[in-house]
């Protein structure tokens, strides 16, 4: 298999096994798209410039098109009025014959009890931007109620759907890291979600007998496996500090001297 297709299908594969931020219950009245998906073999070429974002989007536009309950009828569709965008409909697609108006969301959070005073709270991206509270409250008061808007409504007349039979969901997965050594029993979000850890710099030292990989943004979505370019404790520290002096949380994985692999993000903050 050539390299850059091995590459999609670990991120495929990544994705897939990334979990749904929360389950059944709805969350800021926000409601979660099940789908139950298999992995399968990915035959489709996506420009790796894309933002991480957008990349996700392309995989999974894949992974509906495997469904053969789900058609989609249009994707990323640019709401104007006039020349001016007032937003962007992810998706719209048939569900069993249902219309659906998906939002697709891919974030990689930490969590941190120092912040806020709710679990939900507590969720923000690495560089402590990015909060997930603003995103759900974003999806919740900015880009669902975009599709009944005058202008979507236009749009929608082409496809010969109508608003009022449109249901709103949102396929919203998360990795979430936890603090190193601490025991988190998530409430409201999906436990699954813990994709690994985090440490701050003055930790380091405790891993100097350790492996570690930096892998490029794009490639986050990435299960760790052992065919990489392993760095040893002291070529790390020197590879990652500039990530750090950029104020930047870089994504790593690190493989014990058991074989143990994992991920985690070293913080700068």
């Amino acid at each position: 298999m050539h390299q850059k297709t091995k590459d999609i299908q670990n991120r495929y594969d990544g994705f897939l096994e990334t979990r749904c931020l929360w389950k059944k219950h709805k969350v800021f009245d926000l409601h979660q798209f099940e789908i139950n998906s298999t992995p399968t073999k990915i035959d489709i070429e996506i420009d790796e410039k894309l933002r991480l974002g957008k990349y996700i989007e392309r995989l999974v536009a894949f992974e509906l098109q495997q469904n053969q309950s789900i058609s989609i009828l249009s994707e990323n569709i640019q709401i104007q009025d006039q020349k001016a965008t007032l937003g962007e409909l992810d998706c719209l697609l048939l569900k069993d014959e249902k219309p659906i108006h998906l939002e697709i969301i891919y974030k990689i959070y930490l969590y941190d009890d120092t912040i806020g005073s709710s679990e939900i709270e507590h969720v923000v991206g690495p560089n402590k931007k990015d909060a997930l509270v603003e995103k759900l409250i974003k999806l919740s008061q900015k880009q669902l109620p975009l599709l009944n808007s005058k202008h979507s409504k236009k749009y929608l007349k082409t496809l010969n759907l109508d608003v009022t039979e449109i249901e709103q969901q949102v396929y919203f997965k998360a990795q979430l890291f936890i603090p190193f050594q601490k025991d988190i029993s998530l409430k409201t979000l999906n436990q699954d979600c813990i994709s690994g850890f985090y440490i701050y710099k003055t930790q380091m030292q405790q891993f100097s007998d350790c492996k570690f990989y930096i892998p490029k943004k794009i490639d986050w979505t990435i299960t760790p496996h052992t065919y990489v370019n392993w760095l040893p404790f002291e070529s790390f520290t020197k590879t990652a500090k500039p990530f750090l002096e950029r104020q930047f949380s870089p994504l790593c994985w690190i493989k014990f001297p058991n074989g143990t692999l994992n991920k985690f993000f070293l913080v700068w903050w």
